[in-house]
């Protein structure tokens, strides 16, 4: 088990690396600037114990020595900040850079991804990753790489400072440094585990409270309150632990490595101190030394926050990568080809298709259209009404058997031409951030003013829209604020209106559209299907009587489908329908 999680650790760090590789340029200017900054650092204790050795004793000071000395240490100082001033901003275009191409592939992935895994994964914790996790992975990123090289570089110049001065004692400080190892191994290996669990818990969080924040009107209506809160406060709790679990085991980094380094500098001071009265060392060297000990043992309690650090950025970036790697939708085949000319034929032969193999949905479906057709789907909830539409417009691929258009299997043909012929407005409305005009124009961004306005006017929206104060220009939210769900659902009608596709889905479009507009809407609605292949999906059957075909669907099987008139005389499952929604209403009216 821990084999796979270093392996697993590993192949997560070559990734980075490799997308390191494109900005590589700044990899090497900041490995430099360290080395630089570190040489110059290290130099200046050895600049300091010279002029340690130029103070003999009272009224026997060697001025001279001693400012120079003091001028060569402004002259380090200087450039060592400069340096690691250019080194930070080395880091940080490195660091930001790769978390942009990082966000840019998770959003691009987003976009290509098939509609199963958006709809299998909650919205908030797919937001958490490319938000939350990529921040905790930039923050990890960049300590590692202002601190890593800096400290690496450090212990080996140090090391080869100490050299310089005392072989004997570098040897003391060599002998003590592997327990600073033990402890930045025992802590890392505990800390990885803790740190994936909280970034987990953290999407989880994320993905309840925008589940609740998109949804709080029906929370509220169905007194959910107090269970959303007790779920809420467990996934809370989980988080305080595992919270508590990873900053106590990243906290202890400090204090343990400080008294490695205790141990280090006492080591060095008494070993030193013996030397110097044996005549082996003097003061100012030994000065040096305990300068170059304790700078020694400074980055050892570095890197170990830094490994802690890169413990939680690995944990992100695994959530990341996950998410980046996630297989694509099946991309169209090279010998795909863009649909043209499109008349409205349709056409579906024994068709079999389920979201999970264990649960049977649509079986051995068949279907013919003839352009033109206005064919409405009824049937009671859940028997695969709106799964139709999504294989259709090939949102999922179908199991097994053929749907074609214009003869051409969906399979076939480029999935951009096969959605773009048709036209579909679903119940569920969709607009983005934007003014009203881009949103009616989000179908044919090259619209003329006349269309977007004529569309409008067929909708029964261009009223509405003349009075808000800035007209087509208003500006308005993704979740429509301002906007009635009636006036957000004659905005989606107006985008079809505008575009005028050759075939059409409407799929309970009137749903929220008071009875008199929507007396409206459907003469408007009937000019658009003229000649045009037009699926209608709908509960409220008396939309449905002058369609061409009736189908009736019943657990992903067409029972019956003829006309309205013809589907009464059979006396079948459709008159039970029809009989349960107006006989009903007649008797309440009585």
């Amino acid at each position: 088990m821990e084999d796979k999680k270093k392996v697993k650790q590993t192949e997560i760090l070559k990734k980075v690396f490799r997308r390191l590789g494109k900005y590589r340029i700044f990899l090497v200017f900041s490995i430099l600037l360290a080395s630089l900054s570190v040489a110059l650092t290290l130099y200046v204790p050895k600049l300091i114990g010279h002029a340690v050795d130029y103070i003999i004793g009272a009224g026997a000071v060697n001025f001279a020595g001693v400012y120079k000395v003091m001028i060569s240490i402004g002259v380090c100082t200087l450039v060592t900040a400069f340096a690691q001033w250019i080194m930070n901003i080395c880091n940080n275009k490195m660091t930001y850079q790769i978390v942009r191409d990082i966000r840019n592939e998770a959003f691009q992935k987003i976009e290509i991804l098939p509609l199963k895994y958006i709809d299998t994964h909650p919205h908030g914790e797919l937001v958490s990753r490319v938000i939350a996790d990529v921040d905790q992975f930039a923050d990890g990123l960049l300590m590692g790489f202002t601190q890593l090289f800096t400290g690496a570089a450090t212990i080996l110049g140090t090391f080869c400072f100490m050299l310089s001065v005392n072989v004997k004692i570098t040897f003391v400080v060599v002998l003590i440094t592997p327990v600073s190892f033990f402890v930045a191994n025992f802590i890392a290996k505990h800390t990885f585990a803790m740190f994936k669990l909280q970034s987990e818990t953290r999407g989880e969080q994320t993905g309840l409270i925008d589940e609740m924040i998109g949804n709080q009107k029906v929370v509220q209506t169905f007194g959910r309150k107090e269970e959303v809160t007790e779920r809420f406060d467990e996934i809370n709790k989980r988080l305080q632990k595992y919270s508590l679990r990873a900053t106590f085991f990243s906290s202890i980094t400090n204090p343990a490595t400080r008294f490695v380094n205790s141990l280090v500098y006492t080591g060095v001071g008494i070993t030193g101190a013996f030397s110097v009265l044996g005549g082996g060392l003097s003061v100012g060297q030994l000065t040096s030394f305990l300068s170059y000990a304790n700078q020694y043992t400074k980055p050892f309690n570095e890197i170990s926050g830094v490994v802690t650090e890169l413990q939680n950025a690995v944990a992100c970036a695994q959530r990341i990568f996950e998410l980046i790697e996630e297989e694509p939708e099946i991309p169209d085949g090279e010998s795909a080809v863009c649909l043209k000319n499109i008349k409205g034929k349709v056409q579906a032969e024994h068709v079999y298709f389920s979201y999970l193999p264990e649960q049977k949905l649509i079986e051995d479906f068949n279907l013919e259209v003839v352009p033109g057709q206005k064919i409405a789907v009824v049937g009671p909830t859940g028997c695969g009404k709106t799964t139709l539409i999504n294989l259709l417009m090939r949102f999922y691929d179908i199991d097994s058997g053929s749907i074609r258009v214009e003869g051409l299997d969906i399979r076939q043909v480029t999935r951009q031409s096969l959605r773009a012929g048709y036209g579909m407005v679903l119940q569920d409305t969709w607009l983005k951030t934007g003014t009203i005009r881009e949103n009616i124009m989000l179908g044919k961004p090259d619209a003329t003013e006349e269309e977007v306005i004529a569309a409008a006017k067929a909708s029964h929206i261009h009223s509405f829209i003349r009075r808000l104060p800035k007209g087509y220009e208003t500006w308005i939210t993704e979740d429509g604020s301002g906007l009635s769900q009636g006036q957000k659902q004659l905005l989606c009608i107006a985008r079809v209106m505008l575009l005028r596709p050759p075939m059409l889905i409407l799929d309970e479009a009137t749903s929220s559209i008071d009875t008199r507009t929507e007396m409206k809407i459907q003469e408007a609605f009937a000019k658009l299907m003229e000649g045009r292949t037009t699926f209608i999906v709908a509960h409220r059957l008396s939309t449905i009587r002058e369609a061409d075909v009736i189908l009736v669907m019943k657990d992903g099987k067409i029972v019956e489908q003829g006309r309205h008139e013809s589907l009464l005389k059979q006396n079948g499952f459709y008159k039970h329908l029809y009989e349960s929604q107006f006989v009903k209403n007649e008797s309440a009216g009585n």
